[in-house]
């Protein structure tokens, strides 16, 4: 016969696994993370004073909020300035320049590495923005310039990232580290920074920094290391676009 303590006992245990499988379902493919001092100065470097001064911290949802653990929400980059004076709705244009990579001397991602990364961000940014601007090569009124650049990529851990998502003990452990630190475990990410001009004056319209690491999602186990830098660089352009053009036409989400 069940003791009223042994009930509860039950209760919060299934509890906690009811949590731990509600969170491995609910997984984005990417998280928000924290930029490092390094990471900070790095985008400063590429952004220059003028850009950079201007930059605040912004504040993001918490990890075990429902935005946190699912993607949902309007996501906010980590730093960011925006330009009061901007006249959003004269921009229907866009000059995008080649995304450079700004890692430290000791970045562990290989040049060959560096050029497909930037490659593929200047790629997805140039196919979400073509979506709501019209992509032009040279600068002019109504044209504003996107200067972005891969301050610097973490790599996934092979093998132990499959490992610790697919298997179902190893996936459990996977979500207590996250509910304990906010990452999840072997994942890779990336850091990046993004600053929009007008093309003619060459104005300070908007800046930005944000990293971002894997979520866990169970989808990316098999993608390869850099799987997740990838995967941030997508949702970044996905939100670029998103926020230029609501502040385009008149109704900022944010």
């Amino acid at each position: 016969m069940s003791t009223p303590t042994t009930v509860n006992l039950r209760s919060k245990f299934a509890a906690a696994w009811l949590a731990l499988a509600t969170l491995a379902v609910g997984c984005a493919t990417t998280q928000q993370a924290t930029i490092g001092v390094q990471g900070i100065a790095s985008a400063c470097a590429f952004l220059g004073p003028a850009a950079c001064v201007k930059l605040t911290p912004t504040e993001t949802p918490g990890r075990f909020s429902s935005a946190a653990m699912t993607g949902g929400g309007e996501p906010v980059a980590g730093w960011r300035y925006v330009n009061p004076g901007a006249r959003w709705s004269q921009y229907t244009k866009v000059m995008i320049l080649p995304v450079t990579f700004w890692g430290a001397e000791d970045s562990k991602v290989s040049p060959e590495d560096q050029q497909k990364l930037t490659n593929y961000f200047h790629e997805v940014i140039q196919q979400q923005l073509a979506t709501k601007f019209e992509i032009v090569d040279e600068p002019g009124p109504g044209v504003m310039t996107i200067q972005a650049a891969l301050i610097d990529a973490e790599t996934a851990t092979p093998v132990l990232r499959s490992i610790s998502m697919v298997l179902p003990q190893a996936r459990a452990l996977d979500s207590l580290k996250y509910l304990a630190s906010g990452t999840y475990a072997f994942v890779g990410g990336a850091t990046v920074a993004v600053k929009i001009l007008d093309s003619v004056t060459h104005q300070v319209l908007a800046s930005a920094v944000d990293k971002r690491v894997g979520g866990g999602s169970i989808k990316t186990a098999a993608q390869w290391e850099l799987g997740d830098a990838e995967n941030a660089m997508t949702t970044w352009a996905e939100q670029l676009t998103t926020r230029l053009s609501s502040w385009k036409s008149g109704t900022p989400t944010a």
